[in-house]
């Protein structure tokens, strides 16, 4: 039974609003990925913010349409695209159960292994110790945590997912744009 939910003012930080799509339609999958490709053709650095989140049974939400009845190409080639940066916290398990449906992300950057937080005590940092830098006031209860495999996601769920990208692809675009500052900076000392 396919099924579409859009909601489009999902709360981010500050002003920043979100529109989250929550789909098993492949042609609607292949129209927003469509829309998402225009969009990111402007920008300099393609960046995308990844949630993945599993299920107790089977995995949910980045790859919900790979566990659909049929493939959607437009989708696994979004993912193979290498023009595109995905990123996000602690993806090792991410990548995993994508290779169990046999999908692979081209350019997925782990951030919990690229930056740590200056301060910090512990070995790898969480989402939750560097998103600091923005506002994620969610949490889920550990019960709401085992109905990831319910379909169609609440709404909480979606927003959880949503932040938790949102501040994956924020994250990652600001080091970015401080670390190319500070490369432009050292060649214009030389």
């Amino acid at each position: 039974m396919g099924f579409t939910r859009e909601f489009m003012e999902v709360q981010a930080h500050g002003n920043t609003k979100l529109h989250a799509i929550h789909t098993n339609d492949l042609h609607k999958a292949a129209t927003t990925i469509e829309q998402y490709e225009r969009h990111l053709q402007f920008e300099r650095h393609k960046i995308v913010g990844v949630d993945l989140s599993v299920g107790k049974d089977h995995p949910v939400l980045l790859f919900q349409l790979s566990a659909a009845d049929k493939n959607c190409t437009k989708f696994d080639n979004f993912l193979a695209d290498p023009r595109y940066t995905f990123v996000g916290f602690s993806i090792d398990g991410d990548i995993e159960m994508l290779g169990c449906v046999a999908l692979e992300i081209a350019h997925f950057v782990d951030i919990q292994k690229e930056w740590r937080v200056p301060t910090a005590t512990k070995p790898l940092d969480s989402l939750g110790d560097i998103s600091g830098i923005l506002v994620h006031d969610i949490e889920l209860t550990n019960a709401e945590r085992n109905r990831w495999a319910c379909m169609p996601l609440s709404m909480r769920h979606l927003e959880y997912a949503a932040k938790d990208a949102y501040d994956a692809y924020e994250i990652w675009s600001r080091l970015t744009i401080i670390q190319e500052g500070l490369r432009r900076a050292k060649l214009d000392k030389e």
